[in-house]
């Protein structure tokens, strides 16, 4: 096996061993119901679209002025914009990337999704002043990796002891996630056109959406049934149920702590040093576009009271 083609299974061994681990927090839909979740998912929309649109437009023109690889600078946008290390692994074969650029991208989207993991809890807690929903919105739309989204979730929750910022932040970059469906094929579009390379068509469906949203949404239809009626699934008291329903998310919240670790775990620190200055300069302006757009946004559609949803999820 050739240099390249073993840094890239690594990176795949490492991204898929972090959404392994992100599968098993599929619990946390249990602290919702679908009612709730749409509601918070239907009141994050205009910012997931905003941050999307800001990220790939940007970042790609910026890329191109520093003179960055195409390749390597749509992986960076799309990476920071919808799903972090997921989203690389999926675009990179439909534009061609090579196991470098993607090795960049992926180190890139590490180092400042870290960062943000770390500071942003504490930061969405002052920027919204205590107000738990809206500090869930940021995270879930300003942090790239889901496993980073969680984990910051967590951290939120046992640094101001609310659930809302984690359930907030959970639907939103699930609802990011959903973009994938559109975005890498028409990246593969933009990118390979006039090449009539057909790379597009031989992606297949798991890579364009991760499996762990149906088992998020799976989750939440179980507490939506469970809900109802006078009596749980016909057969169960509600203390029962109730107490079912704090074992799983309790259990989730472990999971979520195991995430973090993973994707720490998951961060070669020699991969790092060898991105060089641009690669790492983009990924920094990425990262702060789509943490400011995503505060603008907040700002502007709460002012004019269009985010009531999530205080309803």
């Amino acid at each position: 096996m050739s240099q390249a083609a073993g840094q890239r299974q690594r990176a795949l061994l490492e991204v898929a061993g972090r959404h392994h681990l992100v599968d098993q927090a599929n619990a946390l839909g249990i602290r919702l119901s679908l009612t709730a979740a749409g509601a918070i998912g239907l009141a994050a929309l205009p910012v997931v679209v905003a941050c999307i649109a800001a990220a790939l437009l940007l970042v790609t023109w910026l890329s191109r002025r520093v003179g960055l690889p195409g390749r390597l600078g749509v992986l960076i946008a799309v990476g920071t914009s919808i799903c972090g290390n997921t989203a690389i692994v999926a675009t990179g074969p439909v534009i061609g990337a090579d196991d470098d650029e993607m090795s960049y991208a992926v180190g890139c989207i590490t180092v400042f999704g870290l960062l943000a993991l770390v500071a942003y809890p504490s930061l969405s807690q002052l920027l919204f002043v205590g107000d738990a929903h809206l500090a869930g919105l940021f995270l879930g739309t300003a942090i790239h990796d889901t496993a980073q989204v969680a984990g910051a979730g967590l951290m939120y929750l046992q640094q101001y002891d609310t659930a809302a910022a984690l359930d907030t932040a959970t639907v939103t970059k699930l609802v990011r996630n959903l973009f994938m469906l559109a975005v890498i094929p028409l990246m593969a579009v933009v990118y390979n056109r006039g090449e009539g390379s057909g790379r597009a068509a031989t992606t297949k469906f798991s890579q364009l959406v991760p499996l762990f949203v149906f088992g998020f949404i799976g989750m939440t239809a179980l507490r939506t049934v469970g809900d109802m009626g006078d009596q749980p699934f016909g057969f169960l008291s509600h203390a029962t149920w109730e107490a079912g329903v704090a074992w799983v998310s309790s259990t989730a919240n472990w999971c979520l702590a195991v995430a973090m670790a993973s994707v720490g775990l998951g961060t070669s620190f020699s991969k790092l040093s060898k991105l060089g200055l641009r690669p790492l300069a983009i990924g920094l302006v990425a990262a702060v576009l789509v943490g400011g757009g995503s505060f603008a946004m907040i700002q502007l559609l709460s002012g004019a009271g269009l985010l009531e949803g999530l205080v309803a999820g």
